[in-house]
């Protein structure tokens, strides 16, 4: 039997005649007899008994009615795996960051992207560029958001957002009163900053490479955490990301942009030979978002 010969049979099973399964099926009367017909010859044996209008299945109609129903309670299960897939229940979402997106940005977008799909499972890891590409080049993440273009002939990257710098310092320093600072002035303090093989620390050599080393002896950091614990531990000011600024909510530090400082570009880095869920296309559009509403903030 193929599949329109089982959903004649279930409806005429269901309803009892030819006249209410054509209904049902939205088909003429004529077509399901002829197809009730069909399926007795090809099968060898009798399904109903006619009579009085109605139709009484026989027993081997009844053995056969279980195993069709049994098949559309599967087909069921398919169908209603096939919608909660298409609005990511179900899926399992793999996610790769690097460590300053992941102080506010990205865990935002988890979490709210948790919320709506509370079927899905999400795995979010910290990586630097190096494993970042590994994993993804294997298939065995599915998504990468990181603070560095990454050039691989396996992977794909889009910018998502963006970050520039920021120069953090403890409660009552003199930047205080300004609005931005210019690294000349920062120079003159003592420096902890980032160490030059660093995003963050690439990122001032280049722009600033006049004022860098001409300053007091600083102290060289490869994580914005680390930095501003030190700023708050007295050992001077720091400049740092201001992903990582924004998310050091401690009440002895303030921060404040730096001037003319460079926006450097934040990537969704993919493998193009794995084709993205939705899931994943949610995420990638709620990290956009709070690239945009953080771009915003800046411009007030």
């Amino acid at each position: 039997m193929n599949l329109r010969q089982i959903e004649v049979f279930r409806a005429t099973m269901l309803t009892g005649s030819t006249a209410d399964a054509a209904r049902l099926l939205h088909v003429s009367q004529p077509g399901i007899s002829r197809m009730i017909g069909h399926i007795e010859l090809q099968l060898g044996f009798r399904l109903f008994e006619r009579g009085k209008g109605r139709l009484k299945p026989t027993p081997e109609a009844h053995a056969l009615y279980a195993e069709v129903e049994h098949v559309y309670r599967g087909v069921r299960r398919i169908d209603e795996r096939a919608r909660a897939l298409k609005s990511g229940g179900g899926l399992t979402l793999r996610v790769l960051a690097s460590p300053s997106t992941l102080l506010e940005i990205v865990p935002g977008a988890v979490a709210s992207l948790s919320a709506d799909y509370p079927d899905s499972l999400i795995y979010l890891e910290s990586q630097l560029v190096r494993d970042m590409v590994r994993l993804l080049s294997t298939g065995e993440a599915d998504v990468g958001i990181s603070n560095l273009p990454i050039d691989h002939p396996m992977l794909v990257s889009e910018p998502v957002g963006s970050w520039s710098l920021a120069c953090v310092f403890q409660r009552g320093h003199r930047f205080e009163q300004e609005t931005s600072v210019s690294i000349g002035e920062i120079v003159k303090e003592r420096l902890i900053a980032f160490s030059p093989d660093t995003p963050q620390g690439r990122l001032v050599a280049e722009h600033y490479p006049r004022a860098i080393g001409t300053g007091p002896r600083r102290i060289e950091v490869r994580s914005g955490q680390v930095a501003c614990a030190l700023v708050e531990a007295g050992a001077g000011v720091a400049v740092v990301d201001n992903l990582t600024a924004r998310a050091w909510r401690q009440d002895q530090l303030l921060f404040r942009p730096i001037k003319r400082s460079p926006r450097t570009l934040v990537y969704r880095v993919r493998n193009p030979g794995f084709p993205s869920s939705v899931l994943e296309q949610e995420l990638v559009d709620r990290v956009r978002q709070g690239f945009g509403d953080l771009e915003k903030k800046d411009s007030r």
